[in-house]
């Protein structure tokens, strides 16, 4: 299986190599992770469940982090035993810059080629791919929201909201609606 993408992340990129690399912020955004530990230089012990298609297991391995280029870029090897529901190893790449376009936050590129054995090689390509895919987006959303706990919304998220409240109320007066003065009693 092969995968890749393109995030536009809401905060700085300093503040997302800081949450890519800190382990109780991996645990709560990855779907299912119970664990992700630092168990020496650059390696970490992960235990997680997974679910595809009809098939439930739970995966303990390891990862490691090499060619670390704060706060840029670094490439991750994984291995994972769920039992007799198989395996899943392999590599991914995820690299941090600015937005090409000059604006706020960051963008992460991230690539990942993984093989799986067992049942859940059985499961046929298509099903393993929509999973890996939509574990990844459950991935950036937890990690959206996390960033958006520690850091608030993105600036042009406060923008937005900042707007709206004085568009509704200039809506609200074209019809009418506005604060109306109190009758004379």
């Amino acid at each position: 299986m092969e995968m890749l993408g393109n995030r536009r992340l809401g905060v700085t990129q300093q503040q997302a190599w800081e949450a890519l690399n800190d382990p109780e912020t991996l645990k709560k955004c990855i779907p299912g992770c119970d664990k992700f530990e630092l168990t020496g230089d650059n390696q970490y012990t992960v235990g997680l469940a997974l679910k595809i298609g009809p098939v439930s297991a739970k995966f303990t391995g390891k990862v490691s982090l090499a060619d670390i280029v704060p706060p840029e870029s670094y490439k991750l090897s994984f291995e994972g035993q769920g039992g007799v529901a198989g395996f899943a190893k392999g590599a991914s790449s995820v690299s941090l810059k600015p937005p090409a376009d000059g604006g706020e936050g960051c963008e992460l590129d991230y690539t990942v080629q993984a093989q799986v054995g067992g049942k859940i090689a059985q499961m046929g390509q298509r099903l393993i791919d929509g999973a890996a895919k939509s574990t990844a987006d459950d991935f950036f959303k937890r990690f959206d929201a996390e960033m958006q706990s520690r850091y608030g919304p993105p600036p042009e998220a406060t923008a937005e909201v900042a707007e709206k409240p004085g568009a509704v109320a200039g809506f609200m007066k074209k019809l009418g609606l506005g604060k109306q003065a109190e009758p004379d009693a």
